[in-house]
C-alpha cells in the first residue's frame, strides 16, 4: 500500500502522523511511504531521516494526498485537506467529529474512508489511541493552570504547591479517567490540596488505592460538584465519552461564583468542552477571561509537547497502520471489532451513532456498510 504523511497545518502543530522508525517498520511490511518535506522539522526528525528510513519526499500536501491510499495524521483535517481527500481513500487520524459539523459534512462528501483514533477500543473497552494523549494532555493541564494562576496571565497569583506557612492551591480534577489521574499524579508531586470527582465507584476505589489519602476521591453529584468547584483554585475539566460530545459539568453559574482569579483548563475542548463557557483556543493565544476566570481551552494540548506527544502517539497507533496496509481497510475493519470502532465515515456514510444522532445525520452500522463496500 502507498501511505502519506502530510506536514500538519493546524496552529502550532509540530507533531507529525509517523517518526522515521515507523516509515521503516511499514517499509520492512513492503509498503511505499511519501512523506511531505519538512513534516518532521518541528520535532528535529529532517527529510533525510525520513529518506533513510526508506520515505520518499513530496514538495507539497496535495502531492502526497494525490498520491496516497492511506493518509496517515494526527490532527483533523483542515478544510483545504478536507478538499483533497478522495473516494475510497483511507484516513487515519484524531477526527472529534461531536462537535464538528462542517468537518463531517466535507467527510461525507470525499466518500473516504475515515478512521479515528479517538474511537478505537481495545479488549478491555479503552481507548488505546486516546491514552498516550490524555496522559500528556493530563500532565500538562496542571503545567497550563499553574500558569493561568499567575497574576500576569489574569489569575490570583497563587502558587500550586505553597510554600511553608501559606496553604497550597486548592485542584479540582472533575473525571478520574486517564486525564483526569495523570493530572492528579502531576498536582499531587507538586503537594497541592488534590480532590477528584467521578462518578464510577470502581474508579474512585482505584485512585484511592493509588493516592494513598495525598488526593481526595469524591462521588460526584451536583451538590458535592458544585461545592468543590466553587472553594477551587483551579478545575480541570478531564470528562470524556467516547465519540460524543463531552458534558456541560460546569454551568455559567458555576462560573460567575468561582473565586476570583480562580482558573479552568478544559482538556475535554476536543470534544466541545466541559465547562458551558469554553471556547477552542490555541498555543498562541491560550487563555481569556470570564466573570474573573481564567479559562485555557487549547484544543490540541500535547502539540506543545510535540517530540514527546508524537512518539508517544506513534507507539500505540503503528500496529493499527501495520494492519491497514497489510490487509486492506476492509479485510483489517471485518477481522477487527476494536479497529472498526474507530471507523467514523465510509462512502458518504456515518458509522458513529452519537455523531449522528448529534447532527441528525442517518446512522449506518458499521458492519453494513463495510459489506456494502465490497
Amino acid at each position: 500500500m502507498i501511505i502519506g504523511v502530510p506536514k500538519e497545518i493546524k496552529n502550532h502543530e509540530y507533531r507529525v502522523g509517523m517518526v522515521p522508525a515507523s516509515v521503516r517498520e511499514l517499509i520492512s511490511h513492503g509498503h511505499s511511504v511519501y512523506v511531505e518535506t519538512n513534516a518532521g522539522n518541528g520535532i528535529g526528525f529532517s527529510d533525510d531521516d525520513y529518506k533513510a528510513a526508506g520515505a520518499s519526499i513530496l514538495p507539497t500536501a496535495a502531492d502526497v494526498f494525490a498520491k496516497a491510499e492511506m493518509i496517515v495524521k494526527v490532527k483533523e483535517p483542515q478544510a483545504v485537506e478536507r478538499a483533497m481527500l478522495r473516494e475510497g481513500q483511507i484516513l487515519f487520524t484524531y477526527l472529534h467529529l461531536a462537535p464538528d459539523f462542517p468537518q463531517t459534512e466535507d467527510l461525507i462528501k470525499s466518500k473516504a474512508v475515515c478512521i479515528a483514533y479517538e474511537t478505537v477500543t481495545d479488549s478491555k473497552g479503552r481507548l488505546p489511541l486516546l491514552a498516550p494523549m490524555s496522559e500528556v494532555a493530563g500532565r500538562m493541564s496542571i503545567q497550563a493552570g499553574a500558569q493561568a494562576l499567575e497574576k500576569s496571565h489574569g489569575g490570583s497569583g497563587m502558587l500550586l504547591s505553597g510554600v511553608p506557612g501559606v496553604e497550597p492551591a486548592k485542584i479540582v480534577v472533575l473525571g478520574g479517567g486517564v486525564v483526569g489521574s495523570n493530572a492528579a499524579r502531576m498536582a499531587v508531586g507538586l503537594r497541592a490540596d488534590v480532590t477528584i470527582l467521578d462518578k464510577n465507584v470502581d474508579t474512585l476505589r482505584r485512585l484511592d488505592e493509588e493516592f494513598q489519602g495525598r488526593a481526595k476521591v469524591v462521588y460526584s453529584t451536583e451538590e458535592t460538584l458544585e461545592q468543590h468547584v466553587l472553594n477551587a483554585d483551579l478545575v480541570i475539566g478531564a470528562v470524556l465519552i467516547p465519540g460524543a460530545a463531552a458534558p456541560k459539568l460546569v454551568n455559567e453559574d458555576h462560573i460567575k461564583r468561582m473565586k476570583p482569579g480562580a482558573a479552568v483548563v478544559d482538556v475535554a475542548i476536543d470534544q466541545g468542552g466541559c465547562f458551558a463557557t469554553s471556547h477552542a483556543t490555541t498555543h498562541a493565544d491560550p487563555t481569556y477571561i470570564v466573570d474573573d476566570v481564567v479559562h485555557y481551552c487549547v484544543a490540541n494540548m500535547p502539540g506543545a509537547v510535540a517530540r514527546t506527544s508524537t512518539v508517544a502517539l506513534n507507539n500505540a497507533t503503528l500496529p493499527y497502520i501495520v494492519k491497514l496496509a497489510n490487509k486492506g481497510y476492509r479485510d483489517a475493519l471485518v477481522e477487527d471489532q476494536h479497529l472498526r470502532n474507530g471507523l467514523n465515515v465510509i462512502h458518504g456514510q456515518v458509522t458513529i451513532k452519537e455523531v449522528a444522532e448529534g447532527f441528525e445525520l442517518p446512522y449506518v452500522d458499521a458492519m453494513d456498510a463495510l459489506k456494502a463496500a465490497h
